[in-house]
């Protein structure tokens, strides 16, 4: 198989993306609790970190995306970290992730996806998930990209624009993107048929259809039943490779601060034609190894 990402996403079998990075820390008694949530780790407990990707490499991971989805220059600022710490966090976010990747041992290509989650995620209070943050595209835009061009320097095989709720934040980071040098999917956050948000998911995927940076489009943090449309709509206005990492079908109450149902996540999404599948909240590497098989990937 090649090492280039962008030729293996297209060419061979599909790819085995890792499983919830939260929900994997937390099994290891770490309190994410917190405004910065995982991104705390990065520099209070970065061996946690290390262990946590290296848990789904062996696991059959092909991709690990970093601790970086809530770590922003402003999240960390109101923690007292200045920009110049803050961007050595980011980068450490990366080089964590190679490290697993180099203590893991195995022989198959390993990649690692550097996570840039939504502006919502830096407000940390549940926004992430409705989008529409009363900011324009141009302010979203600032927003993301220094934090953008951190991730790109420490030569991540690709960017993970992931959980967006929106179109309006879907066209900043298309911008944001722009001349880094290195390539980006594009993931939305969706309920059913449509962005959190409520567009169109065939709207909301034009969008990235002719974006030379983005390499994949496809759809995470959101119910298992919801990707096989999801998948089919991706490829048939892109044309692009899908990437697909629901939750485990476990519903969080905001209340109790629990989660209730049972997962309905199988090894039935590996059959939806995405390119790169793995898990987002919930999912562990034991999913993550039942994925890999059903792919024949261990």
């Amino acid at each position: 198989m090649s090492t280039d990402l962008a030729t293996a996403l297209t060419d061979g079998p599909p790819l085995v993306l890792d499983g919830g990075l939260s929900n994997q820390l937390a099994s290891a008694g770490y309190d994410l609790g917190d405004e910065l949530w995982s991104a705390r780790l990065l520099a209070e407990a970065p061996e946690a970190i290390i262990e946590a990707h290296l848990a789904y490499y062996r696991a059959g991971a092909d991709v690990a995306i970093t601790a970086s989805y809530q770590a922003t220059f402003e999240g960390f600022a109101r923690r007292g970290i200045g920009r110049p710490e803050a961007a050595r966090l980011l980068t450490s976010s990366v080089e964590l992730a190679r490290e697993a990747a180099r203590r893991a041992q195995v022989t198959r290509p390993l990649w690692v996806a550097a996570s840039a989650g939504p502006y919502g995620a830096m407000l940390a209070d549940g926004s992430e998930y409705r989008g529409r943050y009363g900011l324009t595209r141009t302010e979203l835009e600032r927003f993301h990209r220094p934090r953008l061009e951190v991730l790109a320097g420490a030569a991540p095989d690709i960017l993970a624009l992931e959980t967006i709720p929106d179109t309006d934040e879907a066209e900043a980071l298309l911008r944001a993107v722009r001349g880094l040098g290195v390539p980006a999917w594009l993931s939305y956050s969706i309920d059913g048929d449509r962005t959190r948000a409520g567009q169109p998911l065939e709207e909301a995927f034009a969008l990235a259809a002719d974006a030379e940076e983005i390499i994949a489009v496809g759809v995470n943090c959101c119910a298992p039943e919801d990707v096989p449309h999801a998948v089919e709509t991706a490829t048939r206005i892109t044309g692009k490779p899908v990437v697909a990492y629901p939750n485990s079908g476990e519903t969080w109450n905001p209340r109790t601060h629990t989660w209730n149902d049972s997962p309905t996540l199988t090894p039935a999404l590996a059959t939806t034609g995405a390119r790169l599948i793995g898990g987002c909240c919930r999912v562990g590497p034991e999913t993550i190894t039942t994925i890999a098989r059903t792919l024949g990937r261990v």
